[in-house]
């Protein structure tokens, strides 16, 4: 079959191949490839900046059919639509195994980084990590229940009630989807972006925020005060990975307001403004992936209608137009782009 294989580290080497079909070894399943989403890390891969096991086919978002079960598995079967959890290894003896917090062990091997991930015909996952899809839930929305997984995770660390206002830093993907998870609390959710992010911005309105601001063209911090009577923002959620954005969210938070940290800065040390968090009591929180108690409720929020993930595609191409998809993502054209595998 064919495969997009990160063949080794560095710039580039991404390259589709013939490989072999894999097979199932016990309480595992095949799952044939209905749609696999491109992440901001599988292109921080393609551009050299993130570690994976290489030689391996990349794609850890993805949805499909199972089309074979290995010995042992009880709770799936053949034709059963599904998408898994990214995770395909874990020690299952650590402290953070032991409470569920599979993201956070030492030992965790991912789909699509350290194992053979969805930009492919056929890929392997663990029946421990399947997630039965409902029929209301379409294959491309299943695609992208990883991502939606990633922001449900990281909204679950904070503290939103009906009413606050959240401010959403950044209009990508999980920006969106974070905007939308937030939203489902009945908070009021503002998102911010660049002139560049237009595109984005504009879906932000499609998909029902209350406010959505041009941080070129409008001032924030105005907003943000006339809305809370000079008080601040309940809830930031930095999605961007930009450290000015991280400053600028806690310049507009209330005292003993809470900051999540969702996006990735290019740097791993940034200068971030401490004093203000020490003097208005910001409660601050990183939030690294998704564990399995966010995936159902992530489903059952695109089954519900609460987050309308379809919408975010923009962009579909088949494996082979690697190039094509990246060129999307990279003029900021693109919202969400899924791949599709290639017929033997």
């Amino acid at each position: 079959m064919k495969a997009l294989v990160k063949t080794e580290l560095g710039h580039g080497n991404l390259q589709l191949q013939d490989v072999e079909e894999p097979t199932v070894s016990s309480h595992q399943v095949k799952i044939r490839v209905a749609y696999a989403g491109i992440c901001g890390s599988d292109i921080h891969t393609y551009e050299g900046h993130y570690k994976v096991a290489a030689p391996v086919t990349l794609g850890h978002e993805f949805s499909g059919e199972i089309v074979e079960i290995g010995e042992g598995v009880t709770n799936f079967k053949v034709s059963d639509r599904v998408t898994s959890e990214t995770t395909f290894y874990v020690c299952g003896e650590c402290e953070y195994c032991q409470s569920g917090d599979y993201n956070l062990c030492n030992h965790r091997k991912g789909i699509g980084s350290q194992v053979n991930g969805g930009f492919a015909k056929y890929l392997i996952a663990r029946e421990e990590s399947l997630h039965h899809l409902p029929q209301e839930v379409d294959d491309r929305s299943a695609a992208m229940t990883e991502p939606l997984a990633c922001t449900y995770h990281a909204i679950q660390k904070t503290v939103i009630r009906e009413e606050d206002l959240v401010i959403v830093l950044g209009p990508g993907p999980i920006g969106l989807f974070a905007a939308q998870v937030a939203k489902s609390y009945g908070a009021t959710v503002l998102v911010a972006g660049l002139t560049n992010d237009q595109i984005r911005l504009d879906k932000a309105k499609e998909v029902g925020m209350d406010y959505v601001i041009n941080l070129q063209e409008e001032s924030l911090k105005d907003k943000v005060n006339e809305l809370t009577d000079g008080y601040g923002a309940d809830v930031l959620l930095e999605c961007s990975g930009s450290i000015h954005a991280a400053n600028q969210g806690l310049d507009l938070l209330r005292k003993k307001g809470h900051y999540a940290q969702i996006g990735i800065f290019p740097e791993a040390q940034v200068s971030f403004d401490m004093e203000k968090v020490i003097q208005k009591e910001i409660q601050v929180v990183g939030s690294r992936s998704q564990k399995p108690a966010d995936w159902e409720p992530s489903i059952q929020l695109m089954k519900e209608g609460k987050v309308n993930a379809r919408s975010l595609v923009t962009h579909e191409y088949a494996i082979d137009q690697w190039d094509k998809a990246y060129q999307a993502i990279k003029s900021g054209e693109a919202i969400k782009v899924l791949l599709t595998p290639l017929d033997d």
